[in-house]
C-alpha cells in the first residue's frame, strides 16, 4: 500500500485514502449531525418555554414562608401575616414526626404566631381563671383561632371545633415552625426541666410521648449552632482561603510544567518503590514462617481451626504467612515480567506526557478553559434549580376534611373552605374542618407536574454533558494543531484555542449534542434505578434488589464505556471535522488496534495526575494547618481566631484538591489528544519525505525510527 491508494483503516475500520496533504485539524469543513442540532436547538428553546411557563404558575413564597390550615403565607408583608413568621401546631401529639411537620401534613390546625410558647398552659386551667387572671387568657388566646375571644364557650365546644390549643408548651421555632424545648438533665429528658405535662384532655403525659413527634430535633438544633459558629469562621477566614486556593493554583502550574521534566523520574520511582515494598513483604513472610517453624499449634492449616472471628489467631500458622508470600512473589513477577515487556511502551507513554507538558507551554490558555466550563455548568445548574423550584409550587392550595372521628366518609376529601360551614360534613362528622393539605390543582398542566419536572432533570443533564463536551473538543481541537505542526512552536497557528472553540460551535455543535444526548439518556434511566432502589429499600423481595442491583451495575459500566468513547470521539471531530457516528466509530478501532498503548498510557497518566492532585492537595493543606493553627511564628499575629480551625482548613483542602482537578483535566485531555494523533500518525505516515512524521524527537528515538529527510514546512 502507497500513496494515493494507502487503506490504513484495514477490514476493521471504514476505508479511506490517504491524503497527502493532511496538515492536522481541517478547516474546510461542513456541519455534522445537523438533525440533532435542530432538534438541541428545539428543545432548548422549549426548556426556555418550560421555566416561562412554571415562572407565571409558580411562586416560591410556598417554600419560603410556611402555610397556615387557611392557605395563608406566614410572615409575608402586605398581609394580616405580616408579624407572623411562625407556624404554631395545635396538638403536636398527632404529628407523627419531624417529616411530617416540615411537608405541613400533620392532622392539627396550623396557626400563624408571632412567636412560639414560653409555658405549660391548658385551656380548661386558662378558661376557669379568665375571670381573676386576665392576663393568662390574654397570653393563651393568640394561640387561638384569630378573632375568637369567648372563654365563656364550653370546652367541649372549643375542642370539638378547635377554637384554641387544648394545651401549650415550651417551644421554640426551628425552620419558622414551633418544636417543643427539648433538653436533657441527668440524663432524662424534659421541656422546660418538667418531665410530664398535662394535656387539656384530663390526662397527664409524659414528655417522652413528646419525642415521636419531634423526634431528632434536638440534635438539629444543636447543629443549627454549629452551624452559625462555621457560618463566623468562613466570614473572617475567607480572605486567607482564597490565598490558599491561589497558591493551590501556582503549585499546580509548576507541577504541569515540572512533568516535562521529571515524568519519568517521578514514574520510576514509584515503580521501583513498589518492587522494593512488595520484595520487604516477601522477605518478612518468609522471616514469620520460619520463626514459627517448630512452635506448637504452627503447623495447623486453616482448615482444621475453621473460621475465627479474631483473624490474629490465622497469623499464628505458618500456611497464612506461606499463602502471603506466594502470593507476593506472583504479584512481583507479573510485576517485573510487565516492565520487562511493555518498556517501550512505557516509554512512549512518558514521552507523551512530557509532551503534553511541552503543548501545555505554548498554548498556555488551554489551563484556564475549564473556568468556562464551570461558568456554563453553573448556568445549567442554577436554571435547572430555579425550574424545578418553580415547577414544585406552582400548584393551588388544595383543602381536605380533616376530622376527628375515624370512621366519618368524608375524612381526606377535597372541600371548599368558604362553602364548608354550609354543607352537612359538620352535622355528619361533628368537629370536621377544611382545612390546607397541600398545593397541587386539576388543570391538564398541575397532572403533568411529574412529566415537567422529568423533562427537567433530562434537558439538565444534557446541557451539562453537552458544556462537557463542548469543553473536551476545544481543548482537543488547539491540542491537535500543536502536534500537527510541522516546526513546533513557529506553525501553530494564532490563537489556536478560540479558533478551536469557533470550529466546534459553528460546524459540530450537532455532533456534540448528539454524543451529550446518548450519555443523558444512560445517566436519566441510572437515576430513575436509583429512585426505584430508595423506594423499595425495605422490600423483602430478594430478587427485585438483585435484579436492581444488576441493573445498575450494568448501567454504570455503560455510562463509564460511553464517557470513554464520546471522548475520543470528539477528539476526532476536532482534527477530522466528520459526525459523531464516524468520528467514534474511527477512534474506537483506532484505539483498538493500539489497546497495549491505550491500557499503559491510561495507567501511567492516572498514577502522575493523581500523584500530582494528592501534592497540591497535601502540601497546601500541612501549609494551611500550621497557618490556621498559629504554628507559623511570622504569621501567628495574622492568622484569624477560629471556633473550629478545620472549617478552612477542609475547605482549603478541597478547594485545593478541585483546582488541581481543573488543571489537570487539561492535561489528561492534552495527553489523550496527542496520543491519538500519534497513532494517526504512525498510521498515516512512515517518516519518508512524502510522509514525513509529524512526532517530536524523542518519540522518534524510543521507536527507533528516523525519517528519510527533514521535515518541510508546510507552505
Amino acid at each position: 500500500m502507497n500513496g494515493d491508494e494507502e487503506n490504513y483503516y484495514g477490514k476493521h475500520g471504514e476505508p479511506r485514502k490517504f491524503d497527502p496533504k493532511f496538515r492536522g485539524p481541517i478547516h474546510n469543513r461542513h456541519c455534522t449531525d445537523i438533525i440533532c442540532c435542530v432538534i438541541f436547538i428545539v428543545v432548548i428553546l422549549g426548556y426556555i418555554a418550560l421555566g416561562i411557563v412554571a415562572w407565571v404558575h409558580g411562586d416560591p413564597r410556598k417554600v419560603i414562608y410556611p402555610t397556615d390550615s387557611y392557605g395563608q403565607f406566614c410572615g409575608q408583608k402586605d398581609t394580616f401575616n405580616e408579624n407572623k413568621t411562625i407556624l404554631f401546631y395545635f396538638n403536636i401529639l398527632k404529628c407523627a414526626s419531624p417529616v411530617v411537620l416540615i411537608n405541613l401534613q400533620c392532622p392539627t390546625t396550623q396557626l400563624c404566631v408571632s412567636k412560639c410558647p414560653d409555658r405549660f398552659a391548658t385551656y380548661i386551667d386558662v378558661q376557669a381563671s379568665y375571670r381573676y387572671k386576665p392576663d393568662q387568657w390574654n397570653y393563651f388566646k393568640q394561640f387561638c383561632k384569630p378573632g375568637f375571644n369567648n372563654p365563656r364557650k364550653s370546652v367541649a365546644q372549643v375542642l370539638r371545633d378547635e377554637d384554641c390549643p387544648s394545651m401549650i408548651i415550651p417551644s421554640r421555632p426551628f425552620l419558622k415552625r414551633c418544636f417543643p424545648d427539648f433538653s436533657t438533665k441527668n440524663g432524662v429528658l424534659t421541656v422546660a426541666n418538667q418531665t410530664t405535662f398535662r394535656d387539656g384532655r384530663g390526662k397527664t403525659r409524659n414528655v417522652t410521648d413528646l419525642r415521636e413527634a419531634a423526634n431528632g430535633i434536638n440534635n438539629v438544633l444543636d447543629a443549627r449552632s454549629v452551624g452559625m459558629k462555621i457560618f463566623e469562621d468562613y466570614a473572617i477566614s475567607w480572605y486567607w482561603i482564597l490565598i490558599g486556593l491561589f497558591i493551590a493554583m501556582i503549585v499546580s502550574l509548576l507541577f504541569l510544567v515540572l512533568l516535562r521534566f521529571t515524568a519519568g523520574v517521578l514514574f520510576w520511582i514509584f515503580i521501583f518503590g513498589v518492587i522494593g515494598i512488595i520484595g520487604y513483604g516477601i522477605w518478612h513472610c518468609y522471616w514469620e514462617y520460619d520463626h514459627l517453624k517448630g512452635i506448637p499449634g504452627s503447623d495447623l492449616t486453616v482448615y482444621d481451626i475453621g473460621f475465627q472471628t479474631d483473624f490474629r489467631v490465622y497469623l499464628q500458622l505458618r500456611q497464612t504467612w506461606l499463602a502471603f508470600m506466594i502470593i507476593l512473589c506472583v504479584v512481583e513477577v507479573i510485576i517485573i515480567l510487565m516492565l520487562i515487556f511493555l518498556r517501550n511502551r512505557i516509554r512512549i507513554a512518558i514521552a507523551l506526557l512530557k509532551e503534553g507538558s511541552r503543548a501545555i507551554g505554548y498554548i498556555m490558555s488551554t489551563l484556564f478553559y475549564p473556568i468556562v466550563t464551570f461558568i456554563l455548568i453553573a448556568i445549567c445548574i442554577s436554571y435547572w434549580a430555579v425550574t424545578a423550584v418553580f415547577l414544585a409550587t406552582s400548584g393551588e392550595p388544595v383543602y381536605k376534611v380533616m376530622a376527628n372521628q375515624t370512621l366519618c366518609k368524608y375524612a381526606n376529601m377535597t372541600c371548599d373552605p368558604e362553602t364548608f360551614n354550609t354543607t352537612n360534613v359538620t352535622k355528619l362528622c361533628p368537629g370536621a374542618q377544611c382545612t390546607f393539605a397541600f398545593y397541587g390543582g386539576e388543570s391538564l398542566y398541575h397532572k403533568y407536574i411529574f412529566i415537567f419536572q422529568l423533562a427537567n432533570a433530562f434537558v439538565f443533564l444534557w446541557l451539562v454533558n453537552f458544556a462537557i463536551a463542548l469543553g473536551q473538543c476545544t481543548l482537543a481541537g488547539a491540542f491537535a494543531s500543536y502536534y500537527w505542526a510541522s516546526r513546533k512552536p513557529a506553525d501553530i497557528p494564532l490563537w489556536p484555542l478560540f479558533s478551536s472553540f469557533g470550529r466546534a460551535i459553528r460546524y459540530h455543535t450537532g455532533s456534540l449534542a448528539f454524543g451529550a444526548l446518548i450519555l443523558a439518556i444512560v445517566q436519566l434511566i441510572r437515576v430513575i434505578l436509583e429512585y426505584l432502589d430508595h423506594k423499595l429499600k425495605g422490600t423483602q423481595n430478594s430478587f427485585t434488589r438483585f435484579l436492581l442491583c444488576c441493573l445498575k451495575c450494568c448501567f454504570w459500566c455503560l455510562e463509564k464505556f460511553l464517557k470513554f468513547i464520546n471522548r475520543n470521539a470528539y477528539i476526532m471531530i476536532a482534527i477530522y471535522g466528520k459526525n459523531f457516528c464516524t468520528s467514534a466509530k474511527e477512534a474506537f478501532f483506532l484505539l483498538m488496534r493500539n489497546v497495549v498503548r491505550v491500557a499503559v498510557l491510561d495507567k501511567v497518566t492516572d498514577f502522575l495526575l493523581f500523584l500530582g492532585k494528592i501534592l497540591v492537595a497535601g502540601g497546601v493543606g500541612v501549609l494551611a494547618f500550621f497557618f490556621f493553627t498559629q504554628r507559623i511564628p511570622i504569621f501567628a499575629q495574622e492568622a484569624p481566631a477560629l471556633n473550629y480551625y478545620w472549617v478552612p482548613l477542609l475547605t482549603v483542602i478541597i478547594g485545593s484538591y478541585l483546582v488541581a482537578h481543573g488543571f489537570f483535566s487539561v492535561y489528561a485531555m492534552c495527553v489523550d489528544t496527542l496520543f491519538l494523533c500519534f497513532c494517526e500518525d504512525l498510521e498515516r505516515n512512515d517518516g519518508s519525505t512524502a510522509k514525513p512524521y509529524f512526532m517530536s524527537a524523542s518519540l522518534h528515538r524510543i521507536l527507533g525510527k528516523k525519517e528519510l529527510s527533514p521535515k518541510k514546512a508546510v507552505g
